[in-house]
């Protein structure tokens, strides 16, 4: 485990700042790695530094946690979660949204641990927003149906809310050329071969799940997609969606 320091990770944060392009437009998802260590540091906070203070008043955490558990979208009961650097409150009015949204959606503490990458993200979250409420989610079966249920719920309910969607994802184990062909289908609308992609043979990652739902409720939103290399790396390691401006007429 990488304990890093607060002000270590506050510095890293501010010198990323400094490459942020001005002028675009909001910023609504995060596609961020799923482990916190001294390798992932610098890819951590130079998705976390595009999040500004006060631009969030809530943020979903979405990660990954396949195997044989009963409850298929678990939400832990926790009404907080407490880090190194303090404490953070539960959004327990949108938990019990989504557990009257469908059947596979549960408060339950089966697939909850404190090796979950919510607490890797907490740390920059809480760099970044003085006063905001979270809310973790776990994905036990990365099957299609149950994936496109998640993003069709998370879209609905937080699509006119103040909430930031961060979607935990080791995107950099796919291949360059899968990379493209998922960029493709997203830039043409092409949710069937979009998910044909994700869910083939081919595409071995941690989050498949995750960065999925992230992927449809980007393409429903009609965002802009970028996704982020490293200083040395030939793929992606992070990806944002940010709202498009839509242009004035009349």
């Amino acid at each position: 485990m990488c304990l890093f320091k607060q002000e270590e990770i506050q510095t890293r944060l501010d010198e990323r700042m400094e490459f942020i392009e001005p002028g675009a437009g909001p910023l609504r998802i995060l596609f961020s790695p799923t482990s916190l260590n001294h390798y992932s540091i610098d890819h951590f906070s130079d998705i976390y530094s595009r999040v500004q203070n006060s631009d969030f008043d809530t943020v979903v955490i979405v990660e990954s946690q396949p195997g044989t558990h009963e409850k298929k979208l678990p939400m832990p009961s926790h009404n907080s979660f407490q880090t190194r650097f303090g404490k953070v409150p539960v959004n327990t009015k949108l938990r019990n949204e989504l557990c009257d949204e469908d059947d596979d959606f549960f408060i339950d503490d089966e697939a909850y641990s404190k090796d979950l990458s919510l607490y890797d993200q907490l740390l920059f979250l809480q760099n970044r927003l003085d006063e905001f409420t979270v809310l973790s989610l776990q994905i036990t079966d990365e099957s299609p149906a149950i994936v496109k249920e998640l993003s069709a719920a998370l879209e609905e309910i937080l699509a006119s809310r103040n909430a930031l969607l961060v979607f935990c994802c080791d995107i950099h184990h796919l291949e360059p050329d899968t990379l493209s062909q998922i960029q493709n289908h997203f830039d043409q609308e092409n949710r069937t071969e979009l998910i044909r992609t994700l869910n083939s043979e081919d595409v071995s990652m941690n989050g498949a799940g995750s960065f999925l739902a992230g992927l449809l409720i980007a393409g429903k939103w009609r965002t802009s997609l970028t996704f982020n290399r490293g200083e040395h790396e030939t793929g992606p390691v992070s990806g944002y969606a940010v709202m498009q401006y839509q242009p004035v007429s009349g």
